[in-house]
């Protein structure tokens, strides 16, 4: 059946979770491109705002434990609505902080609200997308993330050289509150809406089968956390966020960073080379998921699809190994080398969410995922830990901070290709779990 003739809704409500992916992360990268400012005005050194990342990283980690469950309760409407509205007044709130510890605080709510986006958002796909576009579909909405880190260098520093810092959290952490409007008056689930033809009803269900099973008949019953853990399918999602996760969380909030302390780049500077590195993601992003889909419409099986397509993309991030002798000739050959791992790292996490649609019933998507990014925002917390903060203090207190950073750039290229052997070990292809 051509898509022309079963119509075309479903797009934009994938529209509607790329706009808040966008405003996700864009609420969540500005602290990294107000760090010079936020240095001199609360005196902070490389620890401190570690220790502020890794407040929301565990705080992230805790809304995790309930996002999925309780947006699998509620239902992606409400449950999608009240995420946003608390972390866009978490994010509107970090203008009024007057200490570290406030800034701490704000960051921890930041985090466990902005943890309903992605359980939310992967749900949403899994409802309103048959499986042969899931992957396409998660690029699309995933490439939000790149477009909120894009437009984030080319405005915040503008708005707080013009306005000052606190007004940069002001305007960003208030464009959420129009996606709320949107979300109110333009979703509901497929069986309800008003928009949606019963040809596209009929092609959103095409592959209801699982295992014999209807799946809306595996929907209605509620699996519990202890339950979903007993098999290897979640493990195997768990294992590659783990790995893999704590790279995208270094980019985000280390690269204006690595821009300054390497090339000496400040203020509206780093606006285009950290914004040609998301460019460059939302590339990966997209491309990440239209590559399998077309592999699945040539008749290839879904597992073998999905997991080719990730190998080729963990393959893609190991050249930034070489980001530092890269840049050592010109800047911007480190700048496009990292491009082009975080282009990867999209492509692959475009993967990566989607595999838990191919191997859970929908009723169990959303806790799934909140499982999977529980854990995956715990390895960015060990990464903080044991490398961004103790490695960088170090080496930056012996003026070495171009080897902290070569020692990150190995932990890059090597995580994805060992998340892909150990999710291959655990479920060779990707079997639907049989309730």
């Amino acid at each position: 059946m051509k898509e022309t003739k079963v119509g075309n809704y479903r797009w934009v409500i994938c529209s509607l979770v790329f706009f808040a992916t966008t405003v996700n992360y864009l609420d969540r990268a500005v602290i990294s491109l107000l760090k010079s400012d936020l240095t001199k005005e609360f005196n902070w050194n490389d620890g401190d705002y570690a220790n502020i990342e890794i407040a929301f990283k565990i705080a992230y980690s805790l809304g995790l434990l309930a996002a999925g469950g309780f947006i699998d309760k509620v239902g992606t409407k409400l449950g999608y609505f009240l995420s946003t509205l608390f972390w866009s007044i978490s994010a509107v709130c970090h203008a009024f902080v007057g200490s570290t510890f406030g800034f701490g605080v704000v960051r921890s709510a930041l985090g466990i609200s902005e943890a309903g986006n992605f359980p939310a958002a992967i749900k949403t796909v899994a409802e309103w997308f048959p499986k042969k576009e899931r992957a396409f579909a998660t690029g699309i909405f995933n490439s939000g993330s790149n477009i909120g880190a894009i437009v984030a260098p080319l405005t915040v520093p503008f708005i707080a050289v013009t306005w000052g810092w606190r007004w940069a959290f002001i305007v960003t952490g208030s464009i959420g509150f129009i996606w709320l409007v949107l979300w109110y008056l333009f979703y509901e689930t497929p069986a309800k809406h008003k928009k949606v033809t019963q040809a596209e009803l009929d092609y959103i269900n095409s592959d209801q089968e699982i295992l014999g099973q209807k799946e809306e008949v595996v929907a209605g019953k509620k699996i519990s956390w202890g339950k979903l853990l007993t098999f290897k399918q979640t493990w195997a999602f768990v294992i590659g966020k783990f790995l893999t996760d704590p790279i995208w969380w270094f980019y985000l909030f280390w690269l204006p960073d690595f821009l300054e302390s390497q090339y000496n780049l400040k203020g509206t500077a780093i606006a285009i080379p950290v914004a040609l590195v998301y460019t460059m993601s939302t590339f990966g992003s997209i491309g990440g998921g239209w590559i399998p889909m077309r592999l699945i419409r040539n008749n290839w099986p879904v597992f073998k699809a999905r997991k080719t397509s990730m190998f080729i993309y963990a393959l893609f991030v190991i050249p930034i190994v070489f980001a530092q002798v890269l840049g050592g000739i010109n800047m911007w050959l480190a700048v496009i080398v990292i491009g082009i791992a975080a282009s990867a790292h999209q492509a692959w996490s475009a993967n990566i969410f989607t595999t838990v649609s191919d191997m859970f019933p929908k009723r169990s998507v959303g806790s799934v995922t909140g499982i999977g990014g529980m854990f995956g925002s715990i390895g960015g917390v060990f990464l903080s830990l044991l490398v961004q903060k103790n490695l960088f203090v170090h080496y930056r207190a012996i003026h070495q901070i171009e080897t902290a950073y070569y020692i990150m750039f190995v932990v890059c290229g090597s995580a994805y290709i060992l998340a892909w052997f150990i999710m291959h070990l655990l479920v060779p292809k990707m079997k639907p779990i049989n309730l």
